[in-house]
C-alpha cells in the first residue's frame, strides 16, 4: 500500500507541474503568439502609454520567456515582488499574481471564499451520496416496485432541471414563502446556526441535482452485480442477506461511484457559478463571474489552478480509496 501511495503522490505532484506549465502558456504565451500586449488584458484597451510601461515592467513582461517562467513558479512556492514606476509590492507565497483592479494580492482573495465553496461542495458531497447510493440500492433490490419507479422518476427530475430552477424554486417555497429556512448565507464564525440555515438550501439543490445520477449508476451496478455468482456463492453458504449485500454487493457498487465523486467533487470546487449566484454565496465562483467581467486576468489564473489541483487532490483521494476499497488495486 506505502508503495503504491508512493506512485500516486508522484504521479501528482508531475500532474500539478503540467498543469501550471498549461496555465503559464494559456496566460502568458498564447497572448504573446496571437500579438496581443498582455499588459492591455490587465489594465483594458482605453489605458495610457504610462500605464501600460508600469505593468509591463511590474510583471516582467518584456523579459525573457524562461525568466518568467521561473518567476511565475518562484511566485507560488516562495512569493513574488512586484517592482515598476517606483513602485514596489510584495506577494506572499502562494502567489497566483497581482490584481491591478483591486490593487491587493490574488491569494488572499481566495481563500476568503475558498471555505465557502468547499462547504458548498463536500455539504452537497455527503448528502447526494448517501441520499444517491440509497436509493439506487433500495430501487435495485426492489426492482419493479412502485418504489423502484417513483425514485428513478425522481432521478430523471433531478438531472433534467437545471440548479437555479430548482434553487429559486426552493428559495420560494422555504424561505420566501413559508419562512423555515434562513436563506441569507452567514459566516461560520458568527453563527454556527446561521451558518447551517444559509448553506442547507444549496447543499439540498445540488444534493438533488448530483444525487439522481448516483442513484441511477448504483442501481444499473447493483442489478449486475446481484446476478454474480460470488453473491450466488455467499448466498448459498447460508450468509445473512444484509451481510451480502453490504460485504459483497456493496464494496463492488461503490467503485464507479468513487470514480464519478472524484470527478464531480473536484469540478464543483471552480464550477459552483450558478449555485453561489442564486444564493449570494461569496465563494470562488461568485469571484471568477466578477472577474470575468472586469477582465481580471489574475483572478482568473488564480480560480483555475486551485480548480485544477482541487481535481487532482480529489482523484488522489479516489485512488486511494479504491485501494481500500479493493486489495486487487493495491497489487496492481
Amino acid at each position: 500500500m506505502l508503495a503504491y501511495l508512493i506512485r500516486r503522490l508522484f504521479a501528482v505532484a508531475v500532474m500539478l507541474v503540467v498543469i501550471m506549465l498549461v496555465v503559464f502558456g494559456i496566460f502568458f504565451l498564447i497572448p504573446k503568439w496571437t500579438g496581443v500586449d498582455p499588459a492591455t488584458m490587465y489594465v483594458g484597451k482605453q489605458s495610457d502609454a504610462a500605464a501600460l510601461e508600469g505593468i509591463r515592467q511590474k510583471l516582467q513582461l518584456d523579459d525573457p520567456i524562461y525568466v518568467q517562467l521561473v518567476e511565475f513558479f518562484k511566485g507560488i512556492f516562495v512569493g513574488r515582488t512586484y517592482a515598476g514606476g517606483g513602485d514596489v509590492t510584495q506577494c506572499a507565497a502562494p502567489c497566483f499574481g497581482y490584481s491591478f483592479r483591486s490593487e491587493q494580492a490574488i491569494w488572499p482573495v481566495l481563500a476568503d471564499r475558498l471555505p465557502v465553496t468547499l462547504s458548498l461542495a463536500v455539504g452537497a458531497a455527503i448528502l447526494w451520496v448517501i441520499g444517491g447510493v440509497a436509493a439506487g440500492v433500495l430501487s435495485a433490490l426492489k426492482r419493479g416496485t412502485v418504489w423502484d419507479r417513483s425514485a428513478m422518476m425522481v432521478a430523471l427530475s433531478g438531472v433534467s432541471l437545471p440548479i437555479y430552477f430548482t434553487g429559486l424554486l426552493s428559495l420560494a417555497i422555504f424561505s420566501y414563502g413559508l419562512g423555515w429556512i434562513n436563506g441569507q448565507f452567514v459566516p461560520l464564525e458568527d453563527s454556527f446556526s446561521g451558518w447551517i440555515g444559509g448553506m442547507i438550501l444549496p447543499w439540498l439543490t445540488l444534493a438533488f441535482l448530483y444525487a439522481a445520477m448516483y442513484a441511477r449508476i448504483t442501481r444499473a451496478t447493483m442489478l449486475e452485480i446481484m446476478g454474480e455468482d460470488y453473491i450466488r456463492t455467499a448466498r448459498a453458504k447460508g450468509l445473512r442477506e444484509p451481510v451480502v449485500i453490504g460485504k459483497h454487493a456493496m464494496r463492488s457498487a461503490m467503485t464507479p461511484v468513487l470514480t464519478l465523486l472524484g470527478i464531480d467533487l473536484g469540478a464543483l470546487m471552480g464550477g459552483a457559478i450558478l449555485t453561489e449566484t442564486t444564493f449570494s454565496l461569496p465563494g470562488l465562483g461568485q469571484a471568477v463571474l466578477k472577474a470575468i467581467s472586469e477582465r481580471d486576468l489574475p483572478v482568473i489564473l488564480g480560480v483555475t489552478l486551485i480548480t485544477a489541483t482541487a481535481v487532482v487532490v480529489a482523484n488522489l483521494i479516489v485512488d486511494i480509496l479504491y485501494g481500500v476499497i479493493d486489495p486487487r488495486v493495491r497489487l496492481g
